[in-house]
């Protein structure tokens, strides 16, 4: 996904609730993990940032971060003692399974699940209005 003068504009205003300065470092920051892929937490993006262009520094990585999850723009994975982030901008809900092995984080969509989630919640008298759902797996041995 590119950037577009909508979402600078967005992320401009939401610098400006938190009391923060729109800079380019912050801009590396908001483009870095908007243009990825990956699962990372607040280390790579920062290692990310600083092999190309940009010199950021930890903590103004860190500090954007959290205003990317206040705002939106991204969605925090908590595994363990880890936190890990990636991009909610342009990208449908799904949920995640962790490979206690690898570390590898899969991606998937399955609607039963989706539709049997909102039936017990809708059978105890609620409606779901954000969840997360992440499965620990491991490799089946042949």
């Amino acid at each position: 996904m590119k950037l577009n003068d909508k979402i600078i504009n967005q992320f401009k205003e939401a610098l400006k609730t938190e009391g923060l300065r729109f800079t380019s470092q912050r801009l590396a920051v908001l483009e870095d993990i908007v243009t990825s892929s990956d699962h990372r937490d607040c280390d790579q993006i920062h290692l990310s940032i600083n092999e190309g262009k940009n010199k950021v520094s930890k903590a103004t990585v860190y500090r954007t971060v959290d205003v990317l999850l206040e705002h939106n723009f991204v969605r925090k994975l908590q595994i363990g003692d880890s936190a890990k982030y990636e991009s909610k901008l342009d990208s449908p809900h799904h949920d995640h399974m962790i490979c206690i092995e690898t570390g590898d984080i899969i991606e998937f969509v399955d609607d039963r699940i989706e539709q049997i989630q909102e039936q017990i919640a809708k059978d105890k008298g609620y409606k779901i209005i954000k969840h997360v759902h992440q499965l620990f797996v491991k490799p089946i041995k042949k």
